[in-house]
């Protein structure tokens, strides 16, 4: 996402060394930004006190101690009490992963060595950025709506009868540190709840770490989950740590996690089961304490009883599962999601839209949903943009009212609407298992995953 220069933010450059402040000046420059520099922590502070920053890049070490990074750690506490929400990048020209992931405990939002490459500082940057702005706008709006209806709205928007036992337990569960599995099709919503969960608990202060663990290929599993060091191997040109060290004392969501490999299980078993890890090449261990949730659409069940999927890692992932119903059984909650979506992507297009038409709250209420609310929210999405008036009408939704619109109409069909048509029938068939309906559409799962993507279906 490209950072919007009709604002010119402002970034705050905290280094000892005149020539590394005047470099971040010049890059910095080139790209809109405002800048402001300061020469000591004590100097930081005070600009932070004073004025309004849009992030802080700065260095953890200055004159009086040159390798322990506490100087900068210092500060980054301090800076935390004036504003927490402040983004804060770290950089250091001394390569202590260790000071980094305490820096990241402390509140800092990444972390650079020096010499840095421009690119990644700039993306950084503008992550950190973008994301500070989607947060002071989601304050707005719930202020806003605080005022409106005297209360938030809940991020995970579930009102119908078949939620209600999820709600209550999501509720009872959420503030332990218990592993949670959560279960269900393709599309359900497993993120959003894995987001309540750790919302609700006592580690919500920290962000939680997220990993498509099977979309993982055997040579970076380990070192994506528990890091590496230096000369590890070829490619190993710095230490790197992993997920599950990340996350410790938040909580790490692993996605996808039936379609882990079987020799790459017991990687994860011990870890869950002590706590313990090593990184990759390295023989010191290191203890994480990482409450773990877990997804698939997947039945892991079966999985387990094919050999497939080891029973003593599926024993402690489900200490409590969460099954999430598809979206054609919770048919109550449609309009609901639907009018969300449209406030969101509303605001995002600047359309200036009230609602859906009588026909379009019809088409949705009987469209099959093989996507599930992922596929609800591209619809939505697509009529918002569609639109031309003051509502969304059916035809901008781009759906059919009955799944079985009938192979006579086929004809009237382009190639892509024959094919994602057949792609919506074969996941309905398989309850919106993906492995299974590529298997039967002579697919990969690669193949599958594009095709979604492409129709808006994943």
């Amino acid at each position: 996402m490209k950072t919007d220069h009709t604002h010119r933010y402002r970034v705050l450059l905290a280094d000892d060394q005149p020539d590394i402040r005047d470099a971040l000046r010049l890059l910095l420059k080139n790209e809109g930004y405002e800048t402001q520099p300061a020469s000591s922590p004590a100097e930081a502070l005070a600009a932070i006190e004073n004025r309004e920053f849009d992030a802080v890049l700065m260095d953890l070490n200055y004159t009086r101690d040159t390798t322990s990074g506490q100087e900068g750690l210092d500060l980054l506490s301090r800076i935390q009490v004036v504003d927490s929400a402040l983004p804060v990048i770290v950089m250091t020209a001394w390569s202590s992963i260790e000071v980094a992931v305490e820096a990241m405990r402390r509140g800092a939002r990444d972390f650079l060595q020096k010499p840095w490459e421009n690119a990644r500082l700039l993306s950084i940057l503008r992550t950190q950025i973008d994301l500070r702005q989607a947060l002071r706008h989601a304050s707005r709006l719930e202020a806003e709506n605080r005022l409106l209806r005297a209360e938030s709205r809940p991020t995970l928007i579930a009102e119908s009868a078949a939620m209600q036992p999820v709600l209550e337990l999501i509720s009872r569960i959420g503030p332990s540190d218990a592993n949670v599995l959560i279960t269900g099709e393709h599309g359900t919503g497993k993120e959003v709840v894995a987001q309540t969960l750790h919302a609700l608990s006592s580690r919500a202060s920290k962000p939680m770490v997220t990993v498509n663990a099977g979309g993982l290929s055997e040579g970076i599993f380990e070192s994506e989950l528990f890091g590496h060091v230096k000369g590890a191997f070829t490619d190993a040109r710095a230490d790197r740590i992993g997920r599950f060290e990340l996350a410790d004392g938040s909580t790490l969501f692993l996605d996808e996690i039936a379609n882990v490999p079987l020799n790459l299980q017991a990687k994860l078993l011990r870890v869950l089961e002590t706590g313990e890890m090593e990184r990759v090449g390295s023989s010191h261990t290191r203890r994480v304490s990482a409450r773990v949730i877990a997804a698939t659409n997947a039945d892991v069940n079966a999985e387990a009883e094919a050999g497939r999927f080891r029973q003593d890692l599926l024993f402690r992932l489900n200490t409590i599962e969460v099954h999430l119903p598809p979206l054609r059984e919770r048919r109550g909650d449609v309009e609901l999601l639907a009018i969300h979506f449209l406030r969101g992507y509303a605001q995002r297009y600047r359309k200036n839209l009230v609602g859906f038409e009588l026909a379009a709250l019809q088409v949705m209420q009987e469209h099959p949903w093989p996507g599930n609310v992922r596929e609800l929210d591209h619809a939505v999405e697509r009529g918002v943009l569609l639109s031309s008036g003051p509502v969304v009408r059916s035809s901008d939704l781009g759906l059919r009212s009955s799944p079985a619109a009938g192979v006579g109409r086929l004809e009237d069909m382009s190639l892509e609407e024959v094919e994602r048509h057949l792609i919506q029938r074969t996941l309905g068939r398989h309850e919106g298992n993906v492995s299974q309906a590529a298997r039967a559409l002579g697919l990969s799962r690669s193949a599958m995953y594009r095709r979604l993507q492409k129709y808006g279906l994943e």
